[in-house]
């Protein structure tokens, strides 16, 4: 049996990498390892990046016909992205996914500055097109759409993005595209996602009669 080798995107560091068999010393799950589906058969096997060490859960298809292990070859955990909730606007959606593809394609200046643009695009999405994007957000905060360490947040996302809009000599690290790219994450789940539940939540249980509620200690 041969082995072919394969390249990748690292989920955790990002650096494309080459994993084989051999080098990488590839084993199968304890609970088989191979599982026939449609007509194919699959391995799900564990590696190691060999840049930051993070361990891998692989899927690829066996092509045994041909004397190789090849075809579809997938990084299942950890996750390359995480999808954001429908209940995200597909329009926010979208400009969070190019900021995802900037950071995956090492263009961290352009992250930030997409993930900017998101911020602008929440704005606007509740209402607020106010100019410039920190008299929005300050507009946000005395709506009451957001507040305390969301609004701080929110600031210091707008100031990087605006720092990496225009040329400084500083380019942006890798650490804070990805800290811009979590932290709007939090801020639409807050927004969209959460506040949403706790909203029904509260609706539920002022619809409850007495005799529903809690009779417990306060």
């Amino acid at each position: 049996m041969k082995f072919a080798s394969y390249e990748v995107t690292c989920p955790n560091c990002h650096q494309r990498i080459k994993l084989t068999d051999k080098e990488h010393g590839y084993e199968p799950f304890p609970f088989g390892g191979h599982f026939e589906d449609d007509d194919c058969l699959w391995s799900y096997v564990f590696a190691e990046c060999e840049i930051c060490r993070q361990t891998l859960v692989i899927r690829r298809r066996i092509d045994e016909g041909s004397g190789h292990r090849k075809g579809v070859f997938e990084i299942l955990w950890p996750a390359l992205e995480r999808n954001l909730s429908d209940a995200v606007p597909v329009p926010l959606r979208q400009e969070h996914s190019e900021a995802r593809a900037c950071f995956n394609a090492k263009a961290y200046t352009a992250t930030v500055v997409m993930v900017r643009r998101t911020l602008e695009g929440v704005c606007a999405d509740h209402g607020v097109t106010r100019k410039p994007l920190y008299a929005a957000l300050d507009e946000m905060r005395s709506s009451g759409l957001i507040e305390g360490r969301l609004l701080e947040w929110a600031q210091e996302l707008r100031v990087l993005g605006n720092d990496a809009a225009h040329f400084t000599g500083r380019p942006v690290s890798s650490q804070d595209a990805k800290d811009a790219l979590s932290l709007a994450e939090a801020l639409m789940d807050y927004m969209y996602v959460f506040t949403a539940q706790f909203e029904q939540f509260r609706a539920r249980r002022t619809g409850q009669s007495p005799n529903d509620s809690d009779t417990g200690d306060s």
